[in-house]
């Protein structure tokens, strides 16, 4: 690789780093409950050495980013008296920034340097690939094992290296430890382990070919069983939450995966994720520029499949791209779906940098060589500030981005956490959620905030949780601070009739009960 193109893609990370690092303990706002069930099973796992690879609580999640997590909140609390959210989001700017770089390399070996490098641009400052690397869920690892894994199986079929294979097929194991969008990933794989079959046996060199597909093999079957054994034993956890949203509860599941995979095709350029945690307002995932690169690149693809030009790269992008969108079609709910289809970034920048070497290359042709650098180079600046604004800007400072992830909770964890720890205090959860050892989801974000998800915690902290019927269990002659969870007026009144002992606090996030 060149100095040239060595000091671009440092450029590149240097962005990536930026729009992924920069004001993450603000920005997003508050810690959504799913993010904070994440931190509490991290920390729940390093209080009792209890590190598992499949984690059942709130519908059941894979063990690996929970686990890194761990590592992180164990290193940051040497430092920190409590928790806070960006202790878990930055493993996701770390995971974020190598993704970008992982694209590159793959694109590069798939295609050449110039759209490889427009592709990790164009990643590294997407709203969409930024979003998701500042929060703390687990798909995060899905762009990022993947472009990795695919890269170095790519890399074992032209070097004919064995440590290639050994690393794509450890990589491409870790992949099934993450969000359950991957499982469909292997159809990638068999599509590469074909066409290559096919090169190798015309070269007559079926011998390599099956040396490097056994090595990858062994060291995929390694990785993968733990959690493949686990998912024997409890067969329950397999899809998760996946069945609820399927289109096959619904009575036409045709028409239900046409729907979903239409929403899919049009989220890049028309409309998005309305989900203000996934994207924001719906805008499309794709910049006006990207976007249009992007349906440049998509029918320079397709027009060489059209015209029979059956070439690796193009087949490679049309099949991660159909493969990748299935997680996404074949479910119903929140579609376009942003999250669900994670793993079609690195292929969609895919499309985007065939698209903008295609005009670089027009633009040459047409006017001068410095004309054309000037062109695209005003292209890159106006989607860098494109979506430096949506995101930094107008989202992160919007009302409905700080709802969105519970910033008022968040707020509530933290005004516990000023308190003295011999004062008696309640947490009324009166907010609806998937229950978690009894306690409804919502209530993850404040034991995550005041460390207190353990009943020992809780003891410790003098910190407890209570439900909308557990009022009754309440010790009048106590002196207490009770706060709900919710602003809500019948709870006011209720509180107010209940205990005529009690002092009305307002606060701008949430409401103080005091008992004197």
């Amino acid at each position: 690789m060149s100095k040239k193109i060595t000091t671009f893609i440092l450029l590149i990370l240097i962005i990536a780093s930026f729009f992924r690092f920069a004001n993450l303990t603000s920005i997003p706002p508050g810690l959504y409950p799913d993010e904070a069930m994440n931190g509490n099973n991290a920390l729940f796992a390093l209080e009792n050495n209890d590190f598992r690879v499949y984690y059942p609580e709130n519908n059941g999640r894979e063990g690996l980013f929970i686990n890194i997590q761990a590592l992180f909140l164990k290193f940051f609390l040497s430092f920190s008296n409590y928790p806070q959210a960006w202790m878990l989001r930055i493993v996701s700017a770390i995971f974020g920034t190598l993704t970008v770089l992982g694209v590159f390399l793959l694109i590069k070996t798939v295609f050449n340097s110039q759209i490889a490098l427009f592709s990790s641009f164009f990643l590294a400052i997407s709203f969409w690939h930024v979003n998701f690397s500042r929060i703390g869920f687990r798909a995060i690892l899905v762009p990022f094992l993947l472009s990795w894994s695919l890269y170095w199986l790519i890399k074992a079929f032209q070097n004919k290296k064995m440590g290639s294979a050994i690393f794509s097929g450890i990589f491409f194991g870790l992949g099934f430890y993450t969000y359950i969008a991957f499982r469909v990933a292997p159809i990638i794989i068999l599509f590469i382990l074909i066409y290559n079959f096919i090169h190798f046996r015309r070269q007559k060199e079926l011998k390599t070919f099956l040396k490097i597909i056994l090595i990858w093999f062994l060291f995929f079957i390694i990785t993968i069983l733990p959690i493949a054994l686990y998912f024997l034993h409890n067969p329950q956890d397999f899809m998760g939450r996946a069945t609820q949203v399927s289109i096959f509860e619904k009575p036409n599941p045709l028409w239900e995966f046409i729907k979903s995979f239409v929403k899919t095709l049009l989220m890049f350029n028309f409309v998005g994720d309305c989900n203000f945690r996934h994207n924001f307002s719906c805008k499309p995932e794709l910049d006006f520029i990207a976007g249009a690169f992007f349906l440049i690149g998509f029918y320079l693809i397709i027009k060489k499949v059209i015209k029979k030009q059956f070439d690796f790269a193009s087949l490679f992008l049309i099949v991660w791209f159909l493969v990748m969108a299935m997680p996404v079609s074949f479910t119903y709910e929140g579609v376009p779906h942003a999250l669900r289809s994670i793993g079609l970034i690195p292929c969609v920048f895919a499309f985007v940098g065939i698209g903008a070497s295609k005009i670089y290359q027009l633009t040459k042709q047409n006017f001068s060589s410095k004309t054309g650098r000037y062109l695209i180079l005003a292209f890159l600046f106006i989607s860098l500030a494109i979506n430096y604004n949506l995101y930094f800007l107008k989202w992160a400072n919007n009302q409905k981005t700080y709802y969105a992830f519970n910033a008022n909770y968040y707020a509530l964890g933290n005004y516990l956490n000023q308190l003295p720890k011999e004062q008696l205090k309640y947490i009324l959860v009166n907010a609806n959620g998937v229950l978690v050892n009894n306690i409804p989801m919502p209530a993850q974000t404040v034991m995550f905030v005041t460390n207190t998800y353990s009943p020992q915690n809780q003891q410790k902290r003098n910190i407890f949780y209570l439900l909308p019927s557990d009022l009754d269990k309440l010790n009048n002659s106590q002196s207490f601070i009770l706060i709900p969870l919710e602003k809500d007026e019948k709870t006011k009144n209720l509180l107010l009739q209940k205990f005529s002992n009690l002092i009305f606090e307002e606060n701008k996030n949430f409401w103080i009960f005091k008992s004197i």
